[in-house]
């Protein structure tokens, strides 16, 4: 029987034949599919959060496609295959994990990933402690990367004091700054502020999304309140919706 990814490699290869393939995948480059890759990348981490598998393996299935995708066009382009892909993790796989296929010691393995994966830069030709931070990560996990960087080689506070001071006066200088300045200032106070949630051992980008789920909850908790008093939300005084925000809150408790 053949393999299903046998099966997978051959469909994308006949979307993508120049004769009789379909027009929108052949009209593809790696530009214009990479902002759909993200998008599954997403899809899968929401399938996960929301614990629901049935979404999950078809997300997976579509975050495959967009690997397969990659590579067919690299392949056309003569670049490297699939094979070569899947080769290539492999290959990265058995070199991070010496105790697991070389005789390394179990222990101290989050280190010994750390060396391996300087190494790997090292050898791709890093200058920077900060190379190799993906420019196309989103702002708040390449702020978190970045610092976690330039601390392991000692650019870092002491102590939660230090960022803290620092989101303190960012703010003050946001409220200080000109209009023309404003996007500059606010940029520095968010990424101070990520600084003082790093230093507590908290991941930014998950604390952030669960202040996200929090507040859409609570929101829409408060527009059903409303609702169901035939009141519309739109209209209330400022002090009537925190009344029903207020409310939402000792629900949740």
């Amino acid at each position: 029987m053949t393999r299903q990814i046998d099966r997978l490699l051959s469909i994308m290869a006949r979307l993508r034949d120049k004769d009789t393939g379909c027009d929108w995948d052949i009209a593809q480059d790696f530009a214009t599919i990479a902002p759909y890759t993200i998008e599954e990348a997403y899809e899968v981490a929401d399938a996960i959060e929301r614990n629901d598998m049935d979404d999950l393996r078809g997300e997976l299935g579509d975050l495959l496609l967009q690997v397969v995708f990659h590579a067919r066009m690299a392949e056309e382009a003569g670049l490297f295959s699939f094979e070569d892909v899947a080769a290539s993790i492999s290959d990265k796989m058995i070199t991070r994990h010496p105790h697991i296929f070389a005789d390394e010691p179990q222990t101290g393995q989050k280190a010994r990933w750390e060396e391996l994966k300087e190494a790997e830069r090292a050898e791709k030709g890093a200058t920077s402690a900060l190379d190799g931070v993906a420019q196309a990560l989103p702002a708040l996990m390449r702020a978190e990367k970045l610092q976690k960087r330039a601390a392991r080689v000692g650019f870092d506070w002491p102590d939660v004091n230090g960022p803290r001071a620092k989101v303190d006066e960012e703010m003050r200088e946001l409220d200080e700054a000109p209009e023309s300045e404003r996007l500059i200032e606010a940029g520095d106070l968010l990424f101070a502020a990520v600084n003082v949630v790093r230093r507590y051992g908290v991941d930014p980008e998950e604390a952030l999304r669960a202040a996200n789920a929090k507040f859409e909850k609570r929101f829409r908790t408060m527009e059903e309140q409303t609702a169901s008093k035939g009141e519309n939300f739109a209209s209330l005084s400022l002090e009537e919706q925190e009344a029903h925000w207020q409310e939402a809150k000792r629900k949740e408790r």
